[in-house]
């Protein structure tokens, strides 16, 4: 089946660029679409293609500002509904609000599900994501949700770099388990940072578990938001005697103070992908590193195009 046969896909304001290159892999051409403001500010989108009885996919990251990208998303996907699209696959390379998934206190909300619940009334028939910030957040959608992870592209990158005497490091004990998986697929030993949050965004890295005196150290995460985990793990295990530090994680969100303290750690490299586009001020640190998760994306499309596997791309990837 030609992949052009009745396959739509647009792009969000949010990350053009990423969309752009998906297209390119798959070898089909951009939907056309017109996002523009009315003179209050409200958004308004037209779709210029004709979708009806077509297989659309809407690519928008709900990074920042958050709030906007999440509503254009919601326009995309109610306008294409009433233009009779057959499916519509909201592709969310970052979904935002995905820390907010319980009550840890009183009257609070969970927006991750609210955000969930308004993405599916919006008409999204199914979700394309990348490392949700936790793996229950699959279940808070009525639809079905195809769940890829950046390890993919991750793994790949610092395979290929063959890094000797390696050291993969868990900046805490919640993220042990990815720690574990890079450290069985890059063949190196496993140590755990124990840690003590001080606020919101200070955090304090007390001890650690296992061995990184000589060692070349590797840590990942599936976000780097305010970086304080990270960056004062980073010190600690340059205190205990590691060589060289590297960092990898999917989303660069980069909030606050995380580039000014990515910068002042004892980081060797930074390396993110394109889930969230990197052109601002994250551009100026010498250390940082984008791969681009296009490939991973256009192929996961490609499978829910033809109605194929999605899940056997991580033995194939």
């Amino acid at each position: 089946m030609p992949l052009n046969n009745g396959l739509k896909i647009f792009t969000g304001s949010s990350n053009p660029a990423l969309t752009a290159a998906v297209c390119e892999y798959l070898g089909v051409s951009l939907g056309r679409a017109e996002i523009d403001k009315f003179p209050d500010g409200e958004k308004v989108i037209r779709v210029e293609d004709d979708v009806r009885g077509k297989d659309c996919f809407v690519v928008q990251s709900t990074c920042r500002p958050v709030d906007e990208h999440l509503v254009e998303l919601l326009i995309y996907l109610d306008c294409l509904r009433r233009a009779s699209a057959k499916r519509i696959t909201a592709v969310i390379p970052y979904f935002g609000y995905a820390r907010q998934d319980r009550k840890d206190e009183g009257r609070v909300p969970i927006t991750a599900k609210l955000a969930a619940n308004i993405i599916t009334t919006a008409g999204a028939s199914r979700v394309l994501t990348i490392d949700l910030h936790a793996q229950q957040l699959q279940g808070f959608f009525d639809i079905p949700v195809d769940h890829l992870t950046g390890e993919l592209v991750l793994s790949k990158y610092f395979k290929d770099k063959k890094i000797d005497k390696l050291t993969v490091v868990s900046p805490d004990v919640g993220n042990m388990k990815t720690a574990s998986k890079y450290a069985s697929h890059l063949g190196g030993d496993l140590a755990i940072v124990h840690k003590r949050r001080v606020s919101g965004s200070e955090v304090q890295a007390r001890e650690i578990i296992g061995e990184v005196d000589g060692r070349n150290v590797l840590m990942c995460d599936d976000i780097i938001a305010t970086a304080g985990t990270v960056c004062s793990a980073a010190k600690l295990v340059k205190e205990r005697g590691a060589e060289k530090i590297y960092v990898g994680a999917t989303h660069g969100v980069f909030a606050g103070e995380a580039l000014n303290r990515l910068g002042d750690a004892p980081i060797d490299e930074v390396v993110v992908t394109d889930t969230i586009p990197q052109n601002g001020e994250s551009s100026k640190l010498h250390n940082i590193k984008v791969l681009t998760v296009s490939a991973m994306l256009g192929e996961a499309i490609k499978r829910i195009h033809k109605n194929e596997s999605v899940s056997s791309l991580f033995e194939d990837f």
